[in-house]
């Protein structure tokens, strides 16, 4: 009875501390980050106004999307060949400068902007 309990406590810690979020973005340094990297340069200084039309608005994006996309563009780079991985030759060029503290920043910063991406009803 007793190891179950351990067992039961030990496999509770473990999912707990698998779920732990990471360390909190700071928005400021996203915004930072974004002007820095020249992301500005074709996705607009507020994130909203691209270059071309067919460049993604990325203020208001959910911020989990923006980062699973940088880092999808990132191993697109290193020459990945999963499905996981994005190909693009201005991003992959681009994201390579950036750690994955500049993209969380970043992620966070975007998507705490305001924008029109919502569903409208």
């Amino acid at each position: 009875m007793k190891k179950s309990i351990k067992l039961s406590a030990g496999l509770a810690v473990s999912l707990m501390l698998a779920g732990a979020p990471a360390a909190a973005a700071d928005l400021q340094a996203g915004q930072v980050a974004y002007e820095k990297f020249a992301c500005a340069s074709c996705h607009g200084a507020d994130a909203k106004t691209s270059v071309m039309p067919s460049y993604p608005i990325l203020a208001g994006q959910h911020e989990d999307y923006l980062l699973h996309a940088l880092r999808a563009y990132k191993r697109g780079a290193s020459g990945a060949t999963t499905t996981n991985a994005r190909n693009n030759a201005v991003m992959t060029a681009m994201v390579q400068q950036l750690s994955d503290t500049d993209m969380r920043n970043i992620a966070a910063w975007l998507s705490s902007l305001p924008s029109d991406l919502a569903v409208r009803r």
